[in-house]
């Protein structure tokens, strides 16, 4: 195992890295630069196991340029939409990802944009720090209540119920659209509602959580036309991927206040922001920090390391990842 060759596309967690050193030939990114294309593909060309994240795209073109040597792409993170999963199989390439582990972390981030951007807590940060707080009035800075909302969540898996439970201790009405019902168990547990159909969910709910992954089939699944179903009160908020929400249709209707607010971690074209986001004052704007905890890495890092000594003793990994399930 000490042998086995591995690339690591981003500086990771000291004691992730320093693990990945003792178990294999480990070669890291010390200085967190960005790969291109044709540094993935070269790094491809030398590694048994290729370690990237969010942020590298392996693509098909990228993809059919690898050597007949990497036998495994053991990605950092969750969401697998920047690799073409199913060229990789077809090039007999196992991929592996980290679920679970962000779960907790992610949801807690959609919680605080949940009260952060209805409660306005932000510009309340930014008139304080522009030293523009004269004192207290009746009618100055007025937000709105969300206890007794309607929360509906676009993707009931393990963060949209995560962010239920928590939801619901803020005395949120639970609403849900997703591929399927989830167990009557956890649907009694939570209090929650199914929605067939989203564009009627939509329509009726104050507060949108977008949690379902970036897939062909979600992308844009808050289009235009659905944004337009939502009440003029509604917020939207998005921890998951920027690709859900067809964002240019969003900064429009924000701007001409057609929407109440937004509180964005994820961007369509990240990092790139379109600038009419930044001007709002009704929205949140965070830098894809939803799972950025200490704690959190350090849980990816070891379930990627299982993952690599699992394939290295010649078993299927824990968390392989394949075509069918996305």
């Amino acid at each position: 195992m000490s042998k086995l060759k591995i690339v690591v596309t981003r500086k990771l967690p000291d004691p992730v890295e320093t693990r990945m050193r003792e178990l294999f030939d480990a070669e890291l990114n010390l200085e967190d630069k960005p790969m291109s294309a044709d540094d993935l593909v070269a790094a491809m060309a030398r590694a048994d196991v290729l370690v990237p994240t969010v942020t590298d795209r392996l693509d098909s073109r990228v993809l059919s340029r690898a050597g007949e040597r990497l036998k495994l792409i053991a990605q950092f993170g969750a969401g697998v939409d920047n690799i073409d999963v199913q060229t990789a199989v077809q090039r007999g390439v196992t991929v592996t990802n980290t679920p679970g582990v962000l779960t907790e972390d992610t949801a807690d981030m959609t919680m605080a944009l949940i009260l952060a951007v209805p409660r306005r807590i932000v510009e309340g940060v930014k008139i304080v720090e522009a030293d523009e707080f004269l004192g207290w009035s009746p009618t100055w800075m007025l937000g709105r209540r969300i206890w007794g909302k309607r929360l509906g969540i676009i993707g009931m898996g393990r963060i949209g119920q995560a962010v239920a439970r928590r939801a619901r201790a803020f005395g949120l009405q639970i609403h849900y659209h997703n591929r399927r019902p989830v167990s009557a168990a956890i649907e009694q547990e939570l209090e929650a509602t199914y929605w067939e159909s989203l564009d009627q969910m939509l329509a009726r709910m104050d507060i949108i959580s977008v949690n379902c992954p970036h897939t062909p089939a979600t992308y844009h699944l808050l289009s235009a036309r659905r944004l337009a179903l939502l009440k003029p009160h509604a917020y939207i908020v998005n921890t998951a991927r920027g690709e859900v929400i067809d964002e240019a249709a969003l900064a429009r209707m924000l701007e001409k206040k057609e929407l109440a607010g937004a509180g964005l971690d994820v961007f369509e074209h990240e990092p790139a922001i379109n600038p009419k986001l930044k001007k709002l004052a009704n929205v949140v704007l965070l830098p894809h920090m939803g799972s950025a905890t200490i704690e959190g890495r350090i849980d990816m890092g070891e379930k990627v390391i299982i993952n690599i000594k699992t394939f290295a003793d010649g078993h299927k990994p824990p968390d392989r990842v394949i075509p069918a399930m996305l």
